[in-house]
């Protein structure tokens, strides 16, 4: 395996330059995790003979390129959400970039207009429940997640975590600011504790029996049901996939996008497309317990045990657009304290 890793942490972000001049490889920046990628990336370079180098932080990505300006070595930022990957559309970091290929194989309502983003899997943002203190059917909506009759049964993790804003921005796209504010007001009253954590921890307060119902993304249970030692608290919830319904789960993603000052700009473009792959896209959803983004692939593995998914339609860039007013609502409503 040729990948490189470059960094494995935010501090060492500026210790550890990558080479900006080398032939025949790919600069990655990351916010996922470099070993999640290795398989994905192992494909890419015995396919193309194309060599990949990665940098990983869980945050400060987007200062560092804005820092390093056209100077910068990255060819392209691979991201976990879509507030993190509209920052980078919003401080003018990553260029637009379409191929019949990438429009090919990713739908239009997750891709960016002007292709500044792809999709390359997705991920339910999901109401966990207890199997013993919760009926089926009892909740089947986010809406009914402010009903009196969860008052202090739900958990949740901060309210201005990116997966938690991009949820609240969808409700805004459907519903309006004044009606997800009261919607927000009620799932803040029917709190069990302080929102924390992760959304591991809501399912591990589920199985304690801290609350009955949390809020967290698909993967995560997946991953501890992999897991020997978490896998007891996650056989004691159920998956409920919110409006389906209706208009749809709202799902949040894990995306690309081609950087502005990209060196290796066609090589970029080479792995952009190989993501978008069928053959990519099964590993890349397999390895991560995600939906693939190509429609064209199913869902396999415990993903496809979990039943079909009836996503939320709504284009990923509207939600995104709304995540300035997500969070004044959060702030407003004091959702977090």
């Amino acid at each position: 395996m040729r990948m490189k890793i470059a960094a494995a942490a935010a501090m060492a972000l500026t210790a550890m330059p990558l080479s900006a001049s080398a032939d025949g490889e790919v600069n990655i920046y990351s916010y996922r995790q470099a070993y999640l990628l290795e398989p994905l990336l192992n494909a890419f370079e015995k396919e193309t003979g194309i060599e990949t180098n990665v940098v990983f932080a869980k945050q400060g990505l987007a200062e560092r390129l804005e820092r390093e300006g056209r100077n910068s070595p990255a060819d392209v930022v691979m991201t976990v959400d879509i507030s993190r990957v509209n920052e980078l559309v919003e401080r003018d970091l990553v260029a637009g970039v379409k191929t019949d290929t990438l429009t090919g194989n990713i739908p239009e309502n997750l891709h960016h207009p002007e292709g500044k983003w792809y999709a390359l899997t997705t991920r339910g943002r999901l109401i966990y429940v207890s199997k013993e203190r919760v009926e089926e059917g009892e909740i089947t909506t986010y809406e009914q997640l402010a009903d009196d009759k969860w008052n202090d049964r739900i958990c949740t993790r901060s309210g201005k975590h990116p997966y938690n804003i991009a949820l609240i921005s969808s409700m805004i796209a459907h519903h309006g600011e004044a009606e997800t504010e009261e919607w927000l007001r009620g799932l803040k009253d029917n709190l069990a504790r302080k929102p924390q954590g992760g959304d591991r921890d809501q399912i591990k307060a589920i199985a304690e029996g801290v609350c009955d119902v949390a809020i967290g993304n698909s993967y995560y249970y997946g991953n501890m049901l992999m897991d020997e030692n978490q896998r007891p608290a996650a056989e004691k919830v159920n998956l409920i996939f919110p409006n389906a319904d209706g208009r749809g789960t709202h799902v949040n993603i894990s995306s690309i996008s081609l950087t502005k000052s990209a060196p290796n700009r066609d090589e970029a473009i080479a792995l952009m497309e190989f993501l978008t792959s069928p053959e990519a896209q099964r590993i890349y959803a397999e390895a991560n317990t995600e939906y693939p983004a190509n429609p064209g692939v199913k869902p396999t593995g415990l993903v496809a045990e979990w039943g079909e998914i009836h996503p939320d339609d709504l284009s990923l860039q509207e939600i995104a657009n709304h995540r300035e007013a997500a969070v004044k609502l959060v702030d407003r409503v004091d959702y977090d304290g």
